[in-house]
């Protein structure tokens, strides 16, 4: 048998059929002892979890966000650009905001309302019963649109370039598998198949890293690593004939090709206001730090957060190193005929580089871990969509109903989402190139998600209505964005005719700077509603207002570890910016 092998043998796939039943037997056995703990099914058990230790948390976290888009759409965008998408990467310190900053405001939350919260709800507590529908109808169609079709269908690409199969049976294959799963399994199931697939996640690609700069190196990774670099220079040519490179991350000449997409300093506050919805209030994110042991304090809740948190904040240093470099190694492979490495589409980069540099058996041991990966991740999709519609819409509409009839119909919601999620795939694929579309309706949902959460936590004069209009008007003005997205080719088609030409300005802006200016507009339309609108009630400031016992909570959950730790995090974030400045 040839271990050097670029395909899968037949050794590959007898260990991903073993690796697939042991991992169903682990989640299987680990869903059944809580089961024994609990005596009985609960929703909050069932949607949320129990409490997991920190280092679950962290590898949660840190699965929740890792997605087949990161396979695919990171690797190929590693190949094509380089690591100019490394600024939605690299936000390690983002995840210490929610750690920090927002853990103990929800924990706040949910004392004074006696439960475990969703978003949605501590938006309902702030500011009025409609903003928190709005947030819970504008997540569930952003799951739907931008999460669970999107992570399906660059789940099938993936599954094509690295076992063969047919994108279809791929695609459609991860969604009814995930909602198999994520009915049977619920946030528990979720949790276990996370801890067991982060390490073989990020052992497999770093071994696809090293062995990648080896084998560009002539068996020496730094030779590799400047090899790499050295040819990303070559790259990203202008009209002018000039070479400037896909080696930075910031592009500040107009004349850089590259520009558009990740303009000078602009694309660092941009990525940072995408990052701040998602990591801090986000619920398939700020879900996995919410789960509470009966009988804990306040204090331990928060100290356990944190430092999940702080953990997620070092893995998600990795997800550069993991995918979007093996794809940069990938394009300069494929510039030397001699190495024997072809790549056709820059998607298929990281199947790709796993089939050619891996060792037979190693194959099927990482392919492992990355279908756990993209079921682990696609699963807190589905659970936070059950989450939202159990929570937010069927118990205030049906109360005092079982806790097996809530469970009930969480699985009913994660069964509806996977079918209009396999429905929605064909639309999405005629709207052009997949990661501008995800990134575009990213940046035109974050704003009023931003400009809500932070005025309502940090200022005590923005009134109910304000967050209502914000939360409203943002949309709206985000969705008409993304129409003329549609119609403009992302505003680089020329179109001529009243509506056009008077509208020139909001159509054409650059996405990024059209997502800043946003924010500011919606904040300021805060802000001047509230001088017209009633005032928030005591109650609605008393819950976002400290005690002088919680501030000492707050003060005993941390020590100098989690200061320590937390600036580990920063600094990692700050060299790789030096590095690639």
């Amino acid at each position: 048998m040839n271990w050097e092998s670029h395909e899968f043998l037949w050794i590959d796939w007898v260990i991903i059929v073993i690796g697939i039943v042991l991992v169903s037997w682990a989640v299987w056995r680990s869903i059944q002892k809580d089961k024994r703990l609990q005596q009985g099914a609960n929703s909050e058990d069932y949607l949320f979890g129990k409490g997991e230790p920190w280092y679950i948390i962290g590898a949660a976290i840190f699965a929740a966000n890792i997605g087949s888009e990161h396979l695919v759409g990171l690797a190929g965008t590693g190949a094509k650009a380089g690591v100019g998408m490394a600024h939605w990467e690299m936000q390690g310190w983002m995840i210490l905001l929610l750690g920090w900053l927002f853990v103990p405001f929800y924990q706040l939350m949910n004392n004074k309302m006696g439960k475990i919260i969703t978003m949605p709800d501590f938006l309902k507590y702030r500011y009025t019963p409609a903003t928190g529908s709005w947030l819970s109808i504008i997540t569930l169609v952003a799951y739907v649109l931008t999460k669970v079709s999107v992570t399906a269908f660059t789940g099938g690409i993936f599954m094509e370039s690295l076992l063969g199969l047919p994108f279809w049976y791929g695609a459609i294959g991860l969604i009814v598998l995930t909602g198999i799963f994520t009915v049977l399994g619920g946030m528990k199931g979720v949790m276990t198949l996370s801890a067991i697939q982060t390490p073989i996640l990020i052992l497999g690609s770093f071994l696809v890293l090293f062995l990648g700069l080896a084998t560009l190196g002539g068996g020496n990774i730094g030779d590799g690593w400047a090899a790499m670099i050295d040819y990303s220079k070559t790259l990203n040519v202008g009209e002018d004939g000039v070479a400037y490179g896909t080696n930075h991350m910031f592009h500040f000449q107009t004349g850089d090709p590259l520009y558009d997409e990740y303009p000078g300093f602009w694309v660092f506050i941009g990525a940072s206001i995408i990052g701040f919805w998602y990591w801090c209030t986000d619920q398939h994110i700020v879900q996995r730090v919410l789960g509470q042991r009966k009988g804990e304090s306040n204090e331990a809740v928060m100290k356990r957060a944190r430092r999940g948190s702080i953990a997620a904040g070092y893995f998600k240093v990795l997800p550069v190193f993991m995918f979007l470099i093996p794809g940069m190694i990938a394009a300069a492979l494929a510039a030397h005929p001699d190495s024997g490495f072809t790549l056709e589409n820059p998607d298929t980069a990281f199947g790709a580089m796993v089939k050619f540099v891996l060792p037979a058996g190693v194959k099927g041991i990482v392919t492992i871990g990355f279908i756990s990966a993209l079921v682990a991740s696609l699963a807190a999709f589905f659970n936070s969509c059950a989450t939202l519609f159990t929570e937010d819409f069927y118990k205030p509409m049906f109360k005092n109903k079982s806790e097996a009839t809530y469970v009930l119909v969480g699985r009913i919601a994660t069964i509806v989402v996977v079918i209009l999620g396999i429905v929605w795939i064909p639309i999405m694929m005629s709207l052009g190139s997949l990661y501008d579309y995800l990134q575009g309706i990213q940046s035109l949902l974050a704003p009023a998600m931003v400009a809500v959460f932070a005025l309502g936590i940090f200022s005590k004069k923005i009134t109910p209505k304000a967050g209502e209009v914000g939360m409203i008007v943002g949309f709206i003005l985000g969705m008409l964005r993304l129409i003329t997205n549609i119609f403009t080719n992302t505003g680089k088609d020329l179109m001529t005719g009243w509506y056009w030409d008077y509208t020139a300005w909001f159509w054409q802006t650059n996405w990024l700077i059209f997502e800043i200016w946003l924010l500011v507009f919606i904040i300021l339309l805060m802000v001047v509603v509230s001088f017209f609108t009633p005032a928030p009630t005591a109650k609605q400031i008393e819950a976002i207002t400290f005690t002088s016992d919680y501030k000492t909570q707050i003060r005993k959950s941390w020590n100098w570890i989690d200061v320590v730790a937390s600036i580990g995090v920063v600094a990692l974030c700050a060299a790789f910016y030096w590095y690639f400045w």
